[in-house]
């Protein structure tokens, strides 16, 4: 068995590969929230065919490489409630914040963007703050 460290550091450089290709290829930087909401709006110039294909590899790909590498064991919940609520409070917050992590974190801190740097550690402050709330406070997760 591999080290933990190895699968983190693979997934990072996949996802810098893609977002590099994705700047390279199309011009804009890769936000996932962004590409999501122009599909859902219509806004989006670029073919909708394009974005779909792009959103479906989002969802697909962690299924197809989970069957192929030994990923170990998760930590997801089986509470419906709490996916559907951390599906939703990430949404509108992906909203609130202009993009998500991989716009931000990923293609914004890359950049040097300094809205990237700043809402990356409201993410990051963000999510430990629900963690410390939800697990050790109130014992939810």
């Amino acid at each position: 068995m591999q080290p933990d460290w190895i699968n983190g550091l693979l997934g990072g450089l996949m996802i810098g590969l893609a977002g590099a290709i994705f700047l390279l290829g199309n011009g804009r930087v890769m936000g996932a929230s962004g590409i999501l909401g122009r599909v859902l709006d219509r806004s989006e110039t670029q073919p909708l065919a394009e974005n779909i294909m792009f959103l479906l590899a989002l969802v697909l790909a962690p299924i197809a490489f989970s069957q192929w590498l030994d990923t170990g064991p998760t930590h997801l919940s089986g509470n419906w409630l709490v996916i559907i609520s951390a599906g939703l409070l990430v949404g509108i917050g992906t909203r609130l914040a202009n993009g998500c992590t991989s716009g931000h974190g990923v293609c914004g801190i890359s950049r040097l963007s300094p809205r990237g740097i700043v809402s990356t550690f409201l993410y990051i402050g963000g999510g430990v703050l629900t963690v410390v709330l939800l697990r050790h406070l109130w014992g939810l997760i």
